[in-house]
């Protein structure tokens, strides 16, 4: 493997691992889609929104480091995809500016609309942010209407396009394909167990625990059941796949050929799903470990599918309209002088996930209580 092929490689596994980060840390959505199920008076409902506001910027942050890198590494991806899938992306944005306006002018005084109208914004994002993002992810695997021409950049007067997207529905077409909206209603479902292992562990009122111990007794067995039917219709489909000449082909089981062939990704798929399971055994029993569990369980289930949407020569975006114009990690990526400067940056990565760390566990050294929402100081 080369320096390049390399770096292709490197960097891909962390916008792999930025992605697993992101839906795990959605559990912030889950719990604003619960806030009128879990939460019945309005003190219930500040208590959920205060735990949830000490997370919702770890959120929003992943959420746009996710999109830089993906500029950063692989910039004919974002281009194509941000620049076609215009109404999806778009759709995403607006429910995550609904949110930080939300949190940021929910209990002002000067709020003239209502904390009602802000719990709206809430729920919103909760359902919409992993239901669309999910659907968005599922097209890395089902493919999606565009085309690339990179002969347009040799054309002179006007700005060059290389990309361009085939469908005038420009990304809202991914909801014909059943694999897509399966993938981000199971998003959803594990955003929402995720949620009540969350308030299980941040939140010390025992009525909200056992509510949300109740909950997730229905949203986990629904999110696995879907979860799994998901998974075995993708080990069963094709894939798009280059050969060593760059060009593209459709491999039948391709992506159980993937984890055939890489027996470290496979465990470690194994691995996060008996985590997520155990995890979900453990919120029944209303154990306060059960998020941490579910959280690295999360992680590395995500991490291990991104990996094989992109690894082993397959093309992780796939083009239905065009099937030379699928994307792989080696036809889309930055130059080699890009990537390795970005990789010189990447080391102070550590140092970040390690002050998110300290943050978190400031924030949760001890679980929130109704004591907290009278005590004064900032309320969300």
């Amino acid at each position: 493997m080369d320096t390049l092929s390399l770096l292709q490689h490197y960097w891909w596994f962390l916008i792999a691992l930025l992605g697993a980060l992101l839906v795990f840390l959605m559990f912030v959505q889950g719990g604003q889609a619960l806030l009128y199920r879990l939460g019945r008076s309005e003190e219930e409902r500040n208590l959920i929104v205060n735990s949830l506001g000490r997370k919702w910027e770890l959120t929003f942050t992943t959420l746009v480091t996710f999109g830089g890198a993906f500029f950063a590494s692989f910039p004919l991806f974002y281009s194509t995809s941000f620049g076609g899938a215009v109404y999806v992306w778009m759709a995403i944005l607006l429910c995550f500016v609904l949110q930080a306006v939300a949190y940021e002018y929910r209990r002002k005084p000067s709020n003239v609309f209502g904390e009602r109208t802000f719990d709206v914004f809430l729920m919103i994002n909760g359902i919409l942010g992993p239901l669309l993002i999910g659907t968005a992810v599922g097209t890395l695997f089902t493919g999606a209407e565009f085309t690339v021409d990179r002969l347009n950049l040799t054309e002179q007067g006007g700005a060059a396009v290389i990309s361009q997207w085939s469908s005038p529905w420009h990304g809202l077409e991914a909801v014909a394909d059943w694999r897509n909206v399966l993938l981000g209603v199971s998003v959803t479902l594990l955003t929402l167990t995720l949620a009540c292992q969350y308030l299980i562990n941040d939140v010390d009122d025992e009525t909200l625990r056992q509510r949300a111990r109740s909950l997730m007794r229905r949203t986990g067995p629904v999110f696995v059941v879907l979860f799994v039917v998901w998974l075995v219709a993708l080990l069963v489909s094709d894939g798009a796949t280059a050969d060593a000449a760059g060009r593209i082909s459709m491999e039948p089981h391709k992506y159980l050929h993937n984890l055939l062939e890489m027996p470290c990704v496979a465990a470690v798929l194994l691995v996060g799903v008996v985590a997520v399971l155990w995890s979900i055994r453990l919120g029944w029993s209303g154990r306060r470990s059960a998020i941490w569990f579910g959280g690295v369980g999360t992680v590395l289930t995500v991490l291990t599918l991104l990996l094989t949407a992109g690894w082993n020569q397959t093309a992780y975006y796939p083009s239905l309209s065009d099937l030379q114009s699928s994307l792989t990690i080696a036809n889309s990526s930055s130059s080699l002088f890009t990537l390795r400067v970005m990789a010189w940056v990447s080391l102070f990565i550590p140092f970040v996930v390690a002050y998110i760390w300290y943050v978190w566990r400031a924030l949760n050294r001890r679980p929130l209580t109704r004591d907290e929402l009278h005590e004064g100081g900032h309320q969300y």
